[in-house]
């Protein structure tokens, strides 16, 4: 397999069984991605059906608050309510090239189900989501909408009953539907290829970004933040600034509650190398490697590993990740709600937080972008339960 690894991250660590399906989803790549017909066909979904090219806000009151010039990317008002549908549906049409007729999935804050189920039905696919008990407790009002838009959802009880367990439950479930059914991974980690098609797929974002601070400012930003658990809405974003020195990327992990020895979902930052879900990355592990629980008030943040390619920025320097508390998130919600009308999802809000708190490392007037993934309705029922009302 070419172009596997991110320096010494990434890899194809799967069981034989797993090996021709993923030949067959790079080779797809090799084909069919570049296509003409491909690419008009999914930008025509992606303007049509999901509402691309979403804005770039700019935040008059937390500007003048802060100093510096703030601006979201306003991902939330996409179709499905986040980001996840730019992959979806590039998924979904390319899996439908190569004869494929069903799509099974995983899930954790239910965005990624929720867009899975809207690209199988808009291209009359079939759908199998996953999703662990404790995220479909916390994340009802999604499952209820998979199930309006005709997935079945599978509730994972094993494990820590998160988004972990439910990308194994997915696994296991793809080898023995594969000759029929795409795998329609959700973020940009697992096995080589779907880090890189990922990537290429929620690239959008960051494209957008580019040239719409340029209309409208003639410069690149100073600096540009996104939330990372699996980490798609973040290289999204990151990967066509990377080759821009003079832009500062900044990812965000979930510190947990925040005191000592507490759960958390900051593998980058908390972490060591190991294998999980197919590749070598930067993970939550004991002394004898075995997968510690993670945890962040955010259920699309709650996973113990991170995408490869976020690992290798980390350990080479060109990205800074830092770490935000599940209070400070909360807090950073509910100020963009009443500075700016702006119902943030959680994820999103810990990116947020890190700007607002942290405005000292912003130079007056200079352009901080905020890649705002999703929206909040999904996370009221936790604002709520954390006693935020």
């Amino acid at each position: 397999m070419k172009n596997a690894y991110f320096g010494e991250f990434g890899g194809c660590f799967v069981p034989e069984l797993l090996m021709p399906p993923l030949l067959e989803v790079e080779a797809a790549m090799r084909d069919v991605l570049p296509t003409m017909e491909f690419k008009i066909e999914l930008e025509d979904l992606l303007h049509n059906f999901a509402g691309r090219p979403t804005p770039l806000t700019y935040c008059p009151t937390l500007s003048r608050e802060l100093g510096f010039h703030l601006w979201l990317k306003r991902e939330d008002l996409l179709h499905t309510g986040a980001h996840k549908i730019n992959n979806t549906l590039g998924q979904a049409l390319l899996a439908r090239k190569i004869g494929k007729t069903a799509l099974v999935a995983e899930t954790g804050a239910g965005q990624h189900g929720v867009a899975t189920a809207a690209a199988a039905a808009r291209l009359g696919m079939d759908c199998t989501i996953y999703m662990g008990s404790e995220d479909v407790a916390r994340q009802a009002p999604n499952v209820v909408r998979m199930k309006l838009l005709g997935a079945r959802v599978h509730s994972v009880e094993s494990g820590t009953r998160t988004l972990k367990d439910a990308i194994n439950e997915a696994l296991r479930a793809w080898i023995s539907s594969q000759a029929s059914t795409h795998y329609c991974f959700g973020t940009a980690a697992g096995p080589h290829p779907f880090p890189t098609l990922v990537k290429y797929l929620q690239s959008v974002i960051g494209r957008e970004t580019r040239s719409q601070l340029l209309e409208k400012t003639g410069k690149l930003p100073d600096a540009i933040v996104a939330c990372v658990g699996g980490g798609s809405n973040a290289i999204g974003l990151f990967a066509p600034f990377l080759e821009d020195a003079d832009v500062r990327i900044i990812g965000v992990e979930a510190a947990g509650t925040g005191e000592p020895g507490c759960f958390n979902s900051a593998p980058l930052n908390l972490g060591a190398p190991g294998v999980l879900h197919g590749n070598r990355t930067m993970l939550l592990q004991n002394n004898d490697g075995q997968i510690e629980p993670s945890h962040s008030i955010s259920a699309g943040l709650d996973y113990p590993g991170v995408g490869p390619e976020h690992a290798w920025l980390h350990k080479t320097g060109r990205v800074r990740y830092g770490m935000v508390k599940d209070d400070n998130a909360l807090a950073a919600f509910h100020r963009l709600c009443k500075a700016e009308g702006i119902l943030p999802a959680l994820e999103s809000s810990h990116a947020l937080a890190y700007v607002l708190n942290h405005p000292q490392e912003f130079a007056p007037d200079s352009s901080v972008i905020v890649n705002l993934s999703g929206r909040g309705d999904k996370d009221l029922d936790i604002v709520v339960k954390a006693g935020e009302m």
